[in-house]
């Protein structure tokens, strides 16, 4: 920072001092600045606390708590030189704290903070006072009353870490952090003075405004990318959840298919027919149930040949399941496919017990219908010296 003399049009720098030549302290001035001049962090915040202890089973304190415009929780620490090492893992620490609070938590925080440092010429405050919170956090969000308003959702929490410098192990675990998709920011205070007047300078290094307009152009695709692998992997999860469940059904059943396999992550559950390259499906998908003969050898001729065998003995085969099926030769493909389908809400965990019955169910008959079908589609298919 300098000054300008236009009259010799030169420039002059401003010295720079450290808080502790000047005998500032972190409580009693950079937290004060900062709770009373929020702003001076780039954005609207409201400040809800400060020094707050209110964690279960520790006697930590964390230096400011606020809100941004969007609900979220924002995390404020102070260091007044030195950032030290462990600021990173002290914000964090106090992220994870604050993940659960709920918003009549949050409302309860602030008012508690109104309550002893706005109204301090009042022994007890008033119904009206009571009031402010919600009151002011409405008018904050812009929102008409505290039932429209979200506070605190998820893992929104934000991190911001204030010092006169930073650590190299400081600066390098925040960059990573904000790799992973944690709000995270570092701001630099630098003391300046110019003659008796004191000068603040607050600058924010991570990240920089520059990167910070690269990293939105650039985290739209990765957070697509990274939405499209937590849907994928919350399937698998449902998709194993819901096979486990089916298996354990099935083997304690008549039907013995399924007695040998394991529970997948895929939307399907293949069991042998008896007869190669044919085997029987069950399918789970978010909106749709099936069970399903496959026919998929390694020859497209095989696979049309055994469609159009078992086609003709479709009467038959339906009379048998009870029910019409849908016969997909696709002509387009190496393989066929004979089926049968529900609708259904497949994600619904309440429901599971229904949808395994029904798959149960229908396999049984599927099966049985298709067995000696079957069996004679592939002496057929030897006769035809396809195998």
């Amino acid at each position: 920072m300098f000054t300008v003399n236009d009259q010799t049009n030169r420039i002059t720098p401003i010295k720079t001092k450290s808080f502790g030549e000047l005998g500032f302290t972190e409580r009693k001035h950079l937290q004060e600045w900062l709770a009373h001049e929020p702003s001076a962090l780039g954005e609207e915040l409201l400040i809800i606390q400060k020094e707050f202890d209110g964690f279960d089973d520790t006697r930590e304190r964390l230096d400011l708590l606020a809100l941004d415009k969007d609900g979220n929780l924002v995390i404020i620490e102070n260091k007044l030189d030195d950032s030290g090492r462990d600021v990173v893992w002290q914000a964090l620490k106090y992220a994870s704290y604050c993940a659960s609070l709920t918003k009549l938590q949050i409302v309860e925080i602030f008012q508690q903070y109104l309550n002893r440092y706005g109204y301090k010429s009042k022994a007890e405050p008033t119904l009206q006072d009571m009031a402010d919170a919600s009151s002011q956090i409405c008018e904050f969000l812009e929102a008409p009353d505290l039932d429209e308003v979200k506070l605190n959702l998820g893992n929104s929490q934000r991190l911001m870490m204030v010092a006169a410098y930073f650590r190299k192990e400081v600066t390098s675990t925040a960059l990573w952090l904000l790799g992973q998709g944690i709000s995270i920011q570092c701001f630099k205070v630098t003391p300046h003075a110019l003659g008796e007047q004191l000068l603040i300078n607050i600058d924010q290094i991570i990240p920089t405004p520059e990167a910070k307009e690269l990293m939105i152009g650039i985290s739209a695709k990765e957070a697509e990318e990274k939405t499209t692998e937590v849907v994928l992997k919350n399937r698998h999860t449902v998709r194993r959840a819901y096979w486990e469940h089916a298996l354990e059904v099935f083997q304690n059943s008549d039907c013995t298919l399924y007695n040998n396999i394991r529970p997948s992550k895929d939307h399907w559950l293949a069991a042998g027919s008896g007869v190669s390259g044919c085997p029987y499906a069950l399918i789970f998908l978010q909106k749709e149930l099936r069970v399903e003969l496959s026919l998929a050898r390694s020859s497209t001729e095989e696979n049309k040949f055994t469609f159009d065998f078992l086609k003709q003995k479709q009467e038959t085969i339906e009379e048998s399941f009870g029910e019409q099926l849908e016969w997909l030769r696709l002509d387009d493909k190496k393989s066929s496919r004979i089926q049968f389908t529900c609708k259904a809400d497949g994600f619904n965990k309440e429901q599971w017990s229904a949808w395994v019955e029904w798959h149960l169910a229908q396999m049984t008959k599927f099966e049985k219908a298709f067995k000696e079908p079957l069996q004679q589609a592939s002496e057929a298919l030897k006769k035809q010296n396809f195998a």
